[in-house]
């Protein structure tokens, strides 16, 4: 396996991202077959995605609807005259030898999303989005060398989304497609789980020495569907080009394939350009006319988006950026936590519990947001213990997992287990005149100038007491008698 350690100060990386979203419609772009994932291979075709002779597709208007409500999310203009085109290539997964999709006239062009890369924020701008179907899957036999084709997937819609070379790290090219995850995943017009494919990057790395406003010669590494592959194969190919240009030889333009398994990347084919491709106007598909009045329509329909929340939470809620990134994130997210602040008004008690062990007890058990397992009330009513003092933050932690992991009500569940904190101002005097009385050396320490042995004394209670005494007023209590 060949490793690269390279020396990068000499040079400027430059990444460009064509990302493709597959819609989540129910039928596919050009006819009536299901898009739903996990069917048996061959199950989900018929004569028009499979590209039988004599066919003709039908447009599905939802497709365009969701191209134009994501143009529109991501700040570009809507090319209201706009046509399909033919791309000829022959591969096993498009039995038909072409690929219906835009390359004249695309749908939106012309936009931008604003990410942050680790470096501040900065906008990346998206070149063009185009509407294409899908191709089939193809899976390789590794012991046999028979190749299995499975064109459930062919003629599934499809957004491509292509930047500008304007991103200069792995970490900025992460930070971009979260962004486009988020839009997405908020408009409602795919899920993008790079798990099941539904959402993929090509990416397009150069390097240039530093400086330079002359680009290098750029590689494309196809289908990535996980950000950490994405990570890994954009290092690897940076460190793979600066390695050749130290050694005297020239990156060659040409598609690349990543192994995460092997952590290494390698030759697919030669890059192809435009040309090659022989794209010509789609004859079996008028052009397209986009009224004003129906983008206004979807306009009308599009709901809040990540950043307008971030920029909501950060003023209404007085919530730290980082936390309100966070949140924002995920849309299932987001919204529980907006239900739960509706019923007890404490948004950063909320967001604490959400940030912290909320996610780290989806992540733990391989659960989404809109998997949670509790309701909002319940959350809810945890806080509102918390803010009460009826509870301390250990036992609201503990509480919480109970919570996830069986569902309780709290209050019931505090109630029966006596876990309310003991703030009885009568009860707390007694227990501290005993921890006095019991402990002379503390109490001669403390009076002695040593402050730890404050921290003995407050100790001895709480663990009397399981935790539950009210830690803030038996500190007060003890100041003030070992004052008299």
């Amino acid at each position: 396996m060949a490793e690269y350690y390279s020396d990068r100060s000499k040079y400027d990386v430059v990444i460009g991202l064509e990302v493709h979203v597959e819609m989540s419609t129910k039928t596919k772009i050009f006819c009536g077959c299901s898009t739903a994932f996990g069917a048996e291979p061959n199950t989900q075709t018929c004569p028009v995605c499979t590209g039988m002779p004599g066919v003709l597709p039908v447009l599905n208007e939802q497709v365009v609807q969701n191209a134009i409500a994501a143009g529109l999310a991501t700040n570009c203009e809507i090319t209201q005259n706009c046509k399909f085109d033919r791309k000829n290539y022959f591969y096993p997964d498009l039995p038909k030898a072409f690929q219906t999709s835009q390359l004249y006239l695309p749908i939106c062009r012309n936009g931008w999303v604003e990410i942050n890369g680790g470096n501040g924020k900065k906008k990346v701008r998206i070149h063009q989005i185009h509407m294409e179907e899908d191709a089939g899957k193809l899976s390789h036999h590794d012991n046999t060398g028979e190749t299995f084709i499975d064109y459930n997937r062919c003629g599934v819609p499809l957004m491509e989304i292509v930047s500008e070379p304007d991103m200069t790290s792995a970490t900025e090219a992460c930070a971009y497609m979260e962004a486009l995850a988020a839009i997405m995943s908020y408009l409602g017009v795919s899920d993008c789980k790079l798990e099941e494919g539904s959402m993929r990057g090509d990416i397009n790395v150069s390097i240039k020495p530093k400086g330079s406003s002359v680009l290098g010669t750029r590689t494309e590494t196809k289908n990535l569907n996980s950000f950490k592959a994405i990570t890994r194969a954009i290092e690897w190919e940076i460190d793979r080009q600066i390695d050749l240009l130290e050694n005297g030889e020239k990156v060659v333009q040409e598609t690349r394939r990543w192994d995460d398994e092997k952590g290494i990347g390698y030759t697919m084919r030669s890059k192809e350009n435009a040309h090659d491709y022989r794209y010509f106007p789609e004859p079996d598909l008028a052009p397209m006319h986009i009224s004003d009045k129906w983008i206004a329509e979807v306009k009308a329909k599009i709901p809040e988006l990540p950043q307008q929340k971030q920029a909501r939470y950060l003023n209404e809620w007085q919530l730290s950026e980082y936390d309100a990134g966070m949140i924002v994130r995920s849309k299932a997210l987001a919204l529980f936590c907006e239900e739960t602040v509706a019923l007890c008004n404490e948004p950063k008690e909320v967001v604490n519990f959400l940030m912290g062990d909320g996610l780290r007890l989806l992540n733990e058990n391989g659960l989404d947001a809109k998997d949670m397992p509790f309701a909002p009330k319940q959350l809810s009513d945890l806080v509102s213990l918390v803010v009460k003092g009826s509870i301390n933050k250990t036992t609201a932690k503990a509480v919480f997992e109970k919570i996830f992991r069986e569902n309780i009500d709290p209050i019931e569940y505090v109630k029966a287990n006596n876990l309310e904190m003991v703030s009885d101002e009568e009860e707390l005097v007694q227990m501290v005149a005993d921890v006095i009385a019991a402990n002379p050396k503390s109490v001669a320490d403390y009076k002695g100038g040593k402050k730890a042995a404050l921290g003995f004394l407050v100790g001895q209670i709480m663990r009397a007491t399981k935790g539950r005494a009210n830690a803030a007023r038996v500190n007060e209590l003890i100041r003030e008698m070992l004052q008299d």
